[in-house]
């Protein structure tokens, strides 16, 4: 992060019943964020890193941004304790990213009135997963990726209206600052757009050329860019057994790919099992969780259109 734009990166303690806890409520539709009367900083409550990064960028030193989501594990499928769902109920302010990213939030009562839904204005345009397959992702338990795509963000274009909700959230949390908001809102914007022209030439240079991924995250990537992306359901850290290499095989004998795009480093001898029948891996890290020290969401992005470059099919 940068010294400029701090965020409070909170790490959460061990999970607790949600049992006390009522139904949520989701954000209504004329639900506006109210100014912020207080002492100190507004604290601002964000979901996912994407969202910290940008409130971080955006409101500066002027609020306190808090993502309290585990350092390890796919914020998508987080379960808050009780402690952390009360931070949340007694933010100034919720920043959401939408697209039913925020499955824990359904269980809970939240303030409707300081929740922002980032993806509302796309809303008509979100991806529905018709097919999808249970599975685990380590101590995070069973899940499906099923229902509506929810990495937003790896489309950059959505990713700026993302950033502009946020803005104009905080204008409203604090109008006297809403000038030096909308500055760095510019700034951040032009950072994205430069990351998504870099991206539109890239996929441009792959073309048609098949692609398979380790996971069902890449909708937004694959229809912004035009890339063709057909998923397994393997994690990095998981070596692929013959059952998993079979699934594989059947997407390739229609869906002929020579490169693997995989959501973090994989094994090394997952690496070596795709080597063996011609396919490449490559790391493109959908970033919902905070990167290692030294590096933030435009440098992780930088890296992966870098490797996503040597997807380029070769000259005949």
């Amino acid at each position: 992060m940068k010294a400029t734009n701090p965020v409070v990166l909170l790490l959460a303690t061990a999970p607790l019943a949600l049992s006390a806890l009522l139904t949520g409520c989701s954000p209504g539709a004329d639900d506006a964020p109210q100014s912020f009367s207080g002492l100190g900083k507004p604290k601002v409550q964000v979901t996912n890193y994407p969202l910290a990064w940008m409130t971080g960028r955006i409101g500066g030193d002027a609020v306190e941004v808090i993502f309290a989501a585990p350092e390890d594990g796919d914020p998508a499928f987080w379960e808050p304790t009780e402690a952390e769902v009360a931070a949340f109920q007694s933010a100034d302010l919720i920043i959401r990213n939408g697209a039913t990213y925020e499955k824990w939030a359904e269980k809970v009562s939240l303030p409707e009135s300081t929740q922002v839904d980032t993806s509302k204005a796309f809303a008509g345009s979100l991806i529905t997963v018709k097919e999808a397959h249970t599975h685990s992702h380590g101590s995070e338990g069973e899940h499906s990726h099923g229902g509506v795509a929810f990495t937003t963000w790896l489309d950059l274009r959505q990713a700026i209206q993302q950033a502009d909700a946020i803005r104009g959230a905080l204008a409203t949390l604090l109008p006297d600052k809403a000038a030096a908001f909308e500055a760095n809102f510019a700034t951040l914007r032009t950072d994205l757009e430069a990351l998504d022209a870099e991206l539109e030439k890239v996929a441009q240079s792959i073309g048609q050329t098949p692609l398979v991924a380790s996971h069902p995250v890449y909708q937004y990537l694959a229809r912004r860019y035009g890339l063709k992306i057909e998923a397994v359901l393997w994690e990095p850290e998981t070596v692929p057994d013959d059952a998993a290499m079979a699934d594989l095989s059947k997407i390739l004998a229609s869906h002929p790919a020579k490169v693997m795009l995989w959501e973090g480093d994989p094994a090394a001898e997952s690496v070596q099992k795709l080597d063996a029948i011609g396919v490449k891996s490559l790391v493109f890290d959908p970033c919902g969780n905070r990167p290692g020290e030294g590096a933030d969401f435009l440098s992780v992005m930088r890296a992966n259109i870098a490797q996503l470059g040597q997807a380029k099919p070769a000259a005949p």
